[in-house]
């Protein structure tokens, strides 16, 4: 973005990237990025790769609709083909990443799985992902995706409208937790909230099962501290960073400052996400709006690598 706007921790003097700079300049960038903190590359937990005909549904919602934030325009900066996309997060040093994809209504969530399975195999630095909805034979499918290697779900509370509390998801949760596998979740009100968004119903799922390995997705904006709040109950609750700090996000729902304190606390639960590709912004700006919050560099390289490497045993 052209303006500057300084998000919470004030500026570090980083140079932001330029919106139109290339993706070789760009990756040169994220290189020094990673040559000030010793990192052997960057771990994004939460990317998004889909069969192509449903990812060109959710840009053509970005592109007509778009979450309900006033009047800021959100344009897909890396709208590029899969292999190209898969090319651009190598080059900018991402040594692994995911696929997250999600259904919106009943009858998807096996059909996304069995593709999420086939573009691990062709896709090996890509964590195999699936997801979940809750209805008929869940469980069952999510059995199948855990023994056929999936390391990580997806589910997303507010384009599902869905309770996460409710009996159709209550056993497939359970099995999530015995199985230790993460759960990245969108369940927070951000950008536009939802029925079942926020942390109540979240809550009273790991009132139930306390080991479940939830990753709040957005450190679920805008109700930060009330999820922060979740992550210092369970230790086995994460929070991921996606969109958050960023200038583009600090103009409509900002991280309080006075959380700083808490999310730092919380290092070694707060994981790299960005929403590649769908965000309106250079994916350096995600790691250099990190940067400026001054929280130090064990903070940081713990958050960009270590913490995933940690959880996903890489």
């Amino acid at each position: 973005m052209n303006d500057h706007h300084t998000a919470p921790g004030g500026a570090t003097g980083v140079e932001e990237a330029v919106p139109d700079a290339g993706p070789h300049e760009e990756a040169g960038e994220i290189h020094r990025f990673r040559e000030r903190l010793g990192l052997p590359g960057l771990i994004d937990v939460h990317t998004h790769f889909m069969p192509e005909r449903v990812l060109h549904k959710v840009w053509n919602y970005f592109d007509t609709n778009g979450p309900l934030i006033g009047d800021l325009r959100w344009p897909i900066t890396y709208r590029k083909e899969e292999a190209e996309r898969t090319a651009l997060l190598r080059e900018f040093g991402v040594r692994s990443f995911t696929a997250m994809l999600y259904p919106h209504k009943p009858g998807m969530a096996a059909w996304l799985n069995t593709w999420a399975a086939d573009f691990a195999r062709r896709t090996p630095d890509c964590l195999h992902t699936a997801t979940l909805f809750p209805e008929p034979g869940v469980e069952t499918y999510v059995r199948a995706a855990v023994e056929a290697g999936a390391r990580v779900f997806k589910a997303h509370v507010q384009v599902g409208a869905y309770d996460p509390a409710g009996e159709l998801l209550d056993r497939t949760w359970g099995l999530l937790a015995d199985a230790g596998i993460p759960v990245v979740i969108h369940c927070g009100s951000g950008p536009a909230p939802g029925k079942y968004t926020g942390p109540g119903p979240i809550a009273r799922v790991l009132a139930r099962h306390p080991r479940l390995r939830l990753i709040v997705a957005h450190l679920g904006m805008p109700e930060y501290e009330e999820f922060l709040g979740l992550a210092e109950r369970y230790e086995e609750v994460r929070l991921d960073t996606t969109m958050a700090f960023t200038d583009f996000t600090e103009r409509f729902m900002p991280f309080p400052p006075r959380a700083l304190p808490r999310i730092a606390a919380l290092g070694d639960r707060v994981l790299l996400g960005s929403d590649f590709p769908n965000i309106p912004y250079p994916y350096v700006h995600q790691l250099h709006a990190l940067e400026r919050l001054e929280l130090g560099q064990e903070w940081l390289r713990a958050v960009c690598h270590d913490n995933a490497a940690r959880l996903f045993r890489l």
